[in-house]
């Protein structure tokens, strides 16, 4: 028998589905008011789909999607499970009362850390933090898994597609990788990705590995130690676009299966070959695991900003992807919430900017 309080939150997940009407992506945008918002997956859809990952540029609007939930700084333990949302799909957009959401497969206790499992090659685990972090410090102290075949993955990922990587491939348990992306682009002409040799057995031990992020430079750490710097300034394409992450990102850490029948040959050989079923770690625990015992954000605009402003939010403004502009915001980012305050300060702007482009986005959301 299906619980009297959840009777309405399903109801809204049917709904939701209901009215996922098409593909969508930037050239080919959600065009429904019944299903206006992209999801990460690139399908139309309401309610849940206008949450973590929704892309407002292939969304009818720019304003369909929720508001991100702002950056607060935080250290999360995993002591305490009832922090982590089980199902993301029941997710309401309610950031105070989670701080994760299972997008996938499952977690177990670990003497007070959580434990991310991959049981079969459907996809193992990823959880993704409800808050956003828009520039600042990320550590994630782990144990990656040793396994050919078997990543672990420790990101931050934008509802554009900024993505800011460290990465743990196979079997290699003295090395690192770490990657970033411009909105989902590859680079066609180098890589953006670099490997870090010389870890301490990253299975065996726990290590500190830190995103420190700011708007003209990004770096990558191990153990409070700098292993490589990336400039803003070097990422300016022939146009002048900079290729450099720029929008507020979720933060996810993940176990995945690379090694399996369907993966690409490369993305096989990089991640150390076929994943061997009969590995007696597998057979053992019936699943392979990385270990999460901490995560650690310091947020830069939480000292930008004044705390009697009420801000409690990222929204996107404008209509162009290649230049994204970000406004601080106080509108409920919630499922159901209201959109009645305006943008309260620019982060590309002045607070006149806000407050033109808040009137501009509510015309918009009347016109919807």
């Amino acid at each position: 028998m299906i619980p009297l309080a959840l009777v309405p939150v399903l109801l809204a997940m049917l709904a939701g589905v209901a009215n996922a009407n098409a593909t969508c992506n930037v050239t080919s945008p959600c065009s429904l008011s019944s299903a206006p918002c992209c999801s990460e997956f690139g399908f139309c859809g309401r309610d849940n789909f206008c949450l973590g990952g929704c892309n407002p540029y292939a969304s009818k609007g720019v304003n369909s999607c929720r508001p991100e939930p702002l950056c607060k700084d935080s250290t999360y333990t995993f002591a305490d499970k009832s922090r982590i949302l089980s199902n993301s799909t029941l997710f309401d957009g309610n950031s105070t009362k989670y701080d994760w959401v299972i997008d996938k497969g499952s977690v177990l206790d670990n003497s007070g850390n959580i434990a991310l499992t991959l049981a079969d090659a459907s996809g193992g685990t990823r959880i993704s933090s409800t808050k956003y972090v828009h520039y600042g410090d990320i550590t994630a102290t782990i144990k990656t898994g040793r396994w050919n075949g078997v990543v672990t993955a420790f990101i931050t990922m934008s509802d554009i597609k900024d993505e800011i990587d460290w990465e743990f491939p196979g079997s290699k348990t003295t090395q690192g990788q770490s990657n970033f992306f411009w909105q989902g682009l590859i680079p066609t002409t180098k890589t953006n990705g670099a490997t870090h040799d010389g870890i301490s057995d990253t299975f065996a031990n726990f290590h500190d590995y830190t995103v420190s992020w700011g708007p003209d430079q990004l770096s990558w750490s191990v153990d409070g130690n700098v292993v490589r710097t990336v400039k803003k300034s070097d990422t300016y394409d022939a146009a002048g676009v900079p290729h450099y992450p720029s929008t507020p990102s979720r933060i996810q850490l993940s176990i995945w299966p690379a090694g399996v029948e369907g993966s690409p040959p490369g993305t096989v050989d990089w991640a150390g070959g076929m994943i061997n079923w009969d590995d007696p770690d597998f057979k053992a625990a019936g699943h392979f695991y990385a270990i999460v015992q901490k995560v650690t954000v310091k947020c830069i605009n939480a000292q930008v900003i004044d705390p009697a402003a009420n801000i409690t939010s990222y929204i996107y403004s404008g209509n162009s992807s290649s230049n994204p502009s970000i406004v601080y915001s106080n509108y409920s980012t919630m499922v159901n919430g209201a959109r009645s305050m305006l943008p309260v300060a620019g982060l590309s702007g002045t607070v006149l900017t806000a407050f033109v482009m808040g009137l501009l986005m509510a015309l918009n959301a009347m016109l919807l």
